[in-house]
């Protein structure tokens, strides 16, 4: 990192490399399925025997046909402007990822927008379709947009490298207290940032971070942080454990290794340079978690020199900050049934799921904060709450009349079907029976359930009936429903299975695996 002219420094931009996960299926295979063509994502689909267990997808070979389409991604992502530093299979069979070079957050942006149109018509070419919806696939690791987020000065300091320097340090120390509070006294806005109903089966779910947004800094930088609030000076941090990366080659440069361990299991984990928003959505739009992000971090650092103004030094505004709001950060295992009991402990949020995040989001506390930062009037908050609830509520509907269709019109037919085969063998008739009528009573209860649903309740009302009821519902049709599938002869079930469209578009080993 250059060194900078401080003093010159007269404004902070905030960017972003996005990490874009996907999956890839043929599209006929897509067009034989209602759910993927309405929803995003399958409502019904019995487990492939070969998912991602073995862990011999990731950043493996990528087939020629898909590696064919992101070449062509590549080349008209270039053709605008943006390099694709990173392209790759990720954890489950047919998903894959693709990461640009950073840039400004609002030109980042533009390009992963512009990216998923690309997606488009690419895969188009080549027979294919992409999926970005947060969880296509149960039982199969979700898609993510990982936003590496970083703030510079328009001299070129980045405020988030510790630095080699005393005054690099001291800048680098302000700005975590400064994002240790922000994100203390925001957690309801960085929840909400990543609050939609496809994200609610991502998170927390064992391939994503909990829904309690909380800090990871590592725990060399916790025990520097913790030194400052006892007295401790700013700078010092980066000054131990550095370390090299050699290759055993002298024709290839050694490389910086990160100062602190990698946690996957946090949603906001220090990376080296930069802070890691992991918890963002593969289906959402960067700007509202980047725009979350950045006003958070805006009142941390206002309140910080809020202090300043009062009377107190730098070092010492910031030791207060710390202690104030110190019990965001955890290094810990976000995935460990501790932490949620040691997060309530902490008085840190725990909004499991959209309806809850919401009920949070236009505030008293968060309208005067929009509008103290010139974000959004009062009305705009609240606008944008309500816009947020009834996105929610349609999708939970949208998704409980498809599958309803889909079990009354396709399923329910192929299981008559099936059990004409076997009229003359009551033994095996039975047992095909009663789950046949099982799955006819739980699509029943779901009709009923998408019948009661409040019209005259408010929307937070509508939103918690959609999470407490609709969902349940639906996976009581869909526990059912694939059970069936694992019945009914593989030529009588009406939708493509998972194992087809997970492996079918590789042209190879599809009868192997199913």
């Amino acid at each position: 990192m250059k060194h900078c002219d401080y003093s010159h420094a007269k404004q902070v931009v905030s960017n972003v490399g996005w990490e874009q996960e996907f999956f890839v299926i043929d599209n006929d295979l897509y067009l034989q399925r209602p759910d993927l063509m309405a929803c995003g994502r399958t409502l019904v689909g019995s487990q492939p025997h070969l998912g991602q267990q073995l862990d011999n997808n990731y950043f493996a070979r990528i087939h020629p046909r898909v590696k064919a389409f992101m070449n062509e991604v590549q080349r008209e992502m270039w053709a605008i402007g943006c390099s694709i530093s990173v392209m790759h299979n990720e954890v489950a069979p047919g998903q894959h990822e693709i990461s640009p070079i950073f840039a400004l957050t609002n030109v980042s942006t533009d390009q992963n927008e512009a990216c998923r149109e690309i997606f488009d018509d690419c895969a188009a070419m080549f027979g294919l379709r992409v999926l970005l919806h947060e969880k296509p696939f149960a039982g199969l690791n979700g898609n993510g947009k990982h936003s590496n987020w970083g703030l510079n000065t328009d001299s070129g300091l980045n405020l988030f490298h510790p630095g080699k320097t005393e005054k690099e340090q001291e800048i680098f120390a302000v700005m975590v207290s400064a994002l240790v509070t922000g994100i203390n006294c925001h957690q309801d806005i960085i929840r909400n940032a990543v609050a939609t109903a496809g994200n609610d089966h991502r998170l927390g779910a064992q391939e994503a971070p909990p829904a309690i947004m909380s800090l990871y800094t590592g725990a060399g930088m916790e025990a520097h942080l913790r030194a400052i609030m006892d007295g401790g000076k700013l700078a010092g941090y980066g000054n131990e454990g550095m370390k090299e990366v050699t290759f055993g080659a002298p024709q290839i440069t050694p490389v910086d290794a990160n100062i602190e361990d990698r946690n996957r299991t946090a949603p906001f984990p220090f990376c080296g340079n930069r802070f890691e928003f992991r918890a963002v959505g593969g289906n959402q739009n960067i700007a509202w978690p980047m725009t979350m992000c950045n006003v958070a971090m805006a009142d941390g650092m206002s309140q910080i020199s809020d202090l300043v103004e009062g009377g107190k030094n730098v070092r010492d505004a910031c030791a207060a900050a710390l202690k104030d709001n110190i019990q965001v950060v955890f290094n810990g295992n976000g995935y460990s049934e501790e932490w949620p009991k040691e997060a309530e402990k902490r008085g840190l949020l725990n909004l499991k799921n959209t309806p809850a995040a919401l009920a949070a989001f236009a505030s008293k506390k968060n309208k005067t904060l929009f509008e103290k930062h010139g974000v959004f009037s009062v009305e705009e908050t609240e606008s944008r709450a309500e816009i947020f609830y009834e996105r929610y509520i349609e999708v939970l509907k949208l998704e409980s009349s498809c599958l309803l269709e889909m079990i009354n019109t396709q399923v329910i037919p192929s299981c008559a079907e099936d059990l004409a085969k076997f009229a003359k063998h009551p033994d095996i008739l039975k047992d095909r029976s009663d789950l046949f009528t099982a799955l006819n009573k739980e699509n029943g209860a779901l009709e009923k359930l998408i019948d009661s649903f409040p019209e005259s309740g408010t929307l937070g009302e509508q939103a918690v009936f959609c999470a407490d009821k609709l969902i349940a519902g639906m996976d009581s049709v869909r526990d059912v429903c694939d059970k069936c599938e694992r019945k009914i002869s593989k030529n009588n079930w009406p939708f493509p299975s998972y194992t087809s469209m997970l492996f079918g578009h590789q042209g190879d080993g599809v009868d192997a695996v199913e």
